[in-house]
């Protein structure tokens, strides 16, 4: 069991958290549902002995380190709004997800989780800014689940090999791609947003015709691997745009290049592209 835990329904949070962080380094194939069960005890003793820690399935603080990003802080450390990254991000996610509608659990504050931090306030009375402070975390906490937390039924691990293999194609830093894929999407192959950006990239549709008409010069198919092949060339082109500048690139793909380079990166962007640097640099 998770260390520190001894009751299992309170744990179910926690757990959520720590499935998360597995599923970022491929090590957790399963639902994020809170169960430390079989899949969720292998995945951490695997990430254990491959950090050269002790492999004794409890949640040390060497081993939330070794986590990276997405293996702290813990849950009320802090007041969550746009742009963070981290364990109780993902926590809270859960959280949200059995309360309401799905949404992408991935560790990041992005606008849909701001989107549903304000639909679960409106819905508890409380004040509606977007914004995850004690008395949103505590409603939380105190909130009965309407249903499970449903992901993708593409395998992590397919997502994770069609990311390999185009950035090898496209001559793209695996890491750099795996980590943005994670920021998008938790690796999620059938999310859509509210603009209309779908896949493991969110893809946008113009981005979509661009990439077609002007990089590949031929129809891609919607698929999980078209859409993977399509935001790595479009990530290959940003990075030729801003002369192999990694953060240049990512901030361009997240504001886009003209605004990048009219305005210079906004705040949230800065924050976007500094999260994305954080995870690649633990390799997922």
């Amino acid at each position: 069991m998770v260390a520190g835990e001894t009751d299992s329904s309170a744990a179910r949070p926690q757990v959520a958290g720590l499935q998360v962080a597995l599923r970022a380094h491929g090590l957790y194939l399963g639902p994020i549902d809170g169960i430390y069960g079989p899949m969720s005890a292998r995945g951490l003793r695997r990430f254990q002995r491959g950090a050269n820690l002790d492999a004794d399935g409890r949640l040390s603080p060497a081993t939330r380190r070794a986590l990276g990003p997405l293996g702290r802080p813990g849950l009320g450390s802090r007041t969550l709004r746009g742009g963070s990254l981290g364990w109780d991000v993902s926590v809270t996610q859960f959280l949200l997800a059995k309360s309401g509608p799905a949404l992408v659990i991935n560790g990041y504050f992005g606008s849909r989780t701001e989107r549903a931090v304000r639909r679960f306030q409106r819905v508890h009375r409380l004040a509606v800014d977007g914004v995850a402070g004690p008395r949103t975390l505590r409603a939380l906490r105190a909130a009965r689940p309407r249903h499970g937390v449903r992901l993708s039924d593409t395998p992590v691990g397919l997502v994770r090999s069609l990311l390999d293999y185009w950035a090898t194609y496209y001559a793209v830093d695996r890491s750099l791609i795996r980590a943005l894929a994670w920021m998008e999407s938790g690796y999620q192959a059938d999310v859509t947003s509210p603009v209309g950006a779908w896949g493991v990239l969110q893809i946008l549709p113009s981005t979509w015709r661009y990439v077609e008409r002007v990089l590949i010069g031929r129809n891609v198919p919607r698929t999980v691997s078209g859409n993977i092949r399509v935001g790595v060339a479009f990530m290959r082109e940003l990075l030729a745009e801003f002369n192999g500048d990694q953060r240049a690139a990512l901030a361009a793909w997240y504001q886009g290049p003209t605004s990048v380079r009219k305005r210079g990166p906004y705040r949230i962007t800065r924050r976007f592209v500094a999260n994305v640097i954080a995870l690649k640099q633990r390799s997922l």
